[in-house]
């Protein structure tokens, strides 16, 4: 057996728990919290008084502004100086909900403005409240534009998880950084490392057109009702 493949089929069980235990956590909750908070930072930047739509504004102009791997930083390392210890994870998972938050805000902002007034008062004529309204009728249709920028999002936050290697997260990255320290095969355990990362988008890419597709006959159906 050659040696590059019997390093890669050493090192491939290592790598894979690693993005297991630390890679996949990581972009689910963080996804899944920073879309949340994208959802409320966009309806504040829609709805919301003045002082909190100025508040959700800067915090989008800073996150936006800044590269992720310098908010990482000062989460991690900067924070300390004041007083605010975080572990590597939680500092990872804080920073990137914050990153993905920003961005997934201007995403829902834009996909609920695409939203007719019409519909507003459709919904409204119906008795409905704002809330109601938003739930029930608005935020579906925003959905439908909203999820290809979303799951193209999602797919970019798997790769830039080996970001968190930086601040000390085992995750499948800084795993390969700790072999490649060991065996000083630097080549072979990237090309390994980017394969697996190659994989992971590839199946996600594939969930997404489904989704999309699904989405679109759902958006067909809505039309043929109206």
């Amino acid at each position: 057996m050659p040696h590059w493949l019997d390093l890669m089929l050493t090192s491939l069980p290592t790598l894979l728990w690693a993005g297991v235990k630390f890679t996949i956590p990581l972009t689910l909750l963080s996804f899944a919290f920073g879309l949340a908070l994208g959802l409320i930072t966009a309806v504040t930047r829609l709805f919301g008084p003045t002082p909190l739509v100025l508040i959700a504004r800067f915090y989008v102009w800073v996150i936006r502004g800044t590269p992720l791997l310098v908010q990482l930083f000062v989460i991690f390392y900067g924070l300390p100086s004041i007083g605010i210890l975080l572990d590597a994870f939680p500092a990872a998972l804080i920073g990137f909900t914050l990153n993905i938050g920003a961005y997934s805000s201007e995403i829902v902002r834009a996909a609920i403005a695409s939203v007719p007034k019409g519909q507003w008062e459709a919904a409204y004529s119906t008795g409905m409240t704002w809330g109601q309204a938003m739930r029930r009728t608005i935020l579906p249709q925003a959905a439908r534009v909203a999820v290809p920028p979303l799951s193209n999002t999602f797919i970019s936050l798997v790769k830039d998880t080996s970001l968190a290697a930086a601040i000390t997260v085992p995750e499948l990255f800084q795993s390969a950084q700790r072999i490649v320290a060991t065996t000083y095969e630097p080549l072979i355990l990237y090309i390994e490392a980017a394969l697996i990362y190659l994989a992971l988008s590839s199946v996600l890419s594939n969930l997404q057109a489904r989704l999309e597709l699904r989405f679109s006959r759902y958006g067909g159906m809505l039309e043929a009702n109206r």
